[in-house]
């Protein structure tokens, strides 16, 4: 997962919707310019913020494991 990768989903999902990022940022109750920062791949932007933007676009964050190696032992 790449900070890139949820800006991407965040600007096609936002142009889908037809909204300017200062509408999606009013809707989120985010700032404009966080939600710039996002749509472009920023490695620092915050978290519940960006949970916050992610639902305004009715898109959904997913932790899931990672594939272990075959033989690898497994985290406990």
């Amino acid at each position: 997962m790449d900070p890139s990768i949820i800006g991407d989903a965040v600007r096609r999902a936002r142009k889908g919707m037809g909204l300017r990022q200062d509408e999606l940022a009013a809707a989120a109750g985010v700032g404009l310019r966080f939600l710039v920062e996002l749509e472009r791949g920023k490695p620092t932007i915050q978290l519940g913020r960006t949970l916050a933007v992610l639902a305004a676009v009715g898109l959904d964050l997913s932790v899931v494991p990672r594939q272990a190696p075959p033989g690898a032992a497994l985290p406990s």
